[in-house]
């Protein structure tokens, strides 16, 4: 059986995990028979946003503990999971991963990513183990892995930032993946495209399903 992380950002697409994307790749990757293992940082969220106004409103939240939502508690701090303990990583996205992950969202190209967030994902690229970015997330590994080639979809500007950052970024449609086969990345637009669940669907199950056929068969 697979084991294959899940990085959370928080819950909720203005300032954390979007839960659509989230919830399709832990469906997809339990249909597939895969051992989930969530996690993210115990740190607080960049910023706390009402939904219903589009507001930020000044609250504190831990992504951690908001990320355990969509978890439904069974989650970990990103800190205690090692590369090792896994055979493969994918990301939703939503902006938290580009403001809790990293800080893509406010410095763009010069964008950092949190410390043990680049510490797992290097240790997996490391280890030739594939890593799968949905949505936004292709920005927090293009932060993390120089040289990658991805998709957001076809955001001109965006992709532009990404490139100054030293991604090649490809075109996609809503269903359609991106495979680096150098660095074993996978991504695909999903809600940076949309328009909806059925639409982003596609791209997730396919993105899934080629993470899980990069990982070797275990004897």
């Amino acid at each position: 059986m697979a084991k294959v992380g899940v990085l959370l950002s928080g819950c909720g697409f203005k300032d954390g995990a979007e839960i659509h994307e989230s919830v399709l790749t832990l469906l997809a990757l339990d249909e597939a028979g895969a051992e989930i293992v969530c996690m993210a940082p115990d740190v607080p969220q960049a910023r706390v946003v009402n939904f219903l106004t589009g507001e930020e409103t000044g609250e504190t939240r831990n992504v951690l503990v908001e990320s355990a939502r969509i978890a439904r508690g069974e989650i970990r701090d990103v800190k205690d999971v090692k590369a090792a303990e896994l055979d493969a990583l994918i990301i939703p996205g939503g902006y938290g991963a580009v403001t809790n992950l990293c800080d893509f969202g406010a410095k763009g190209a010069d964008a950092t990513v949190h410390n043990e967030v680049q510490r797992l994902i290097q240790e997996v690229a490391g280890e030739r183990k594939p890593i799968g970015a949905i949505c936004i997330a292709p920005a927090l590994i293009a932060a993390a892995i120089k040289g990658v080639t991805l998709t957001i979809g076809n955001d001109a500007g965006t992709a532009g930032t990404l490139e100054k950052m030293g991604a090649c970024h490809e075109k996609q449609p809503v269903e359609g993946i991106t495979v680096d086969e150098t660095n074993r990345v996978v991504t695909t637009p999903a809600y940076m495209l949309g328009p909806g669940p059925k639409d982003i669907n596609k791209g997730i199950r396919k993105l899934v399903d080629r993470v899980l056929s990069m990982i070797p068969v275990k004897v």
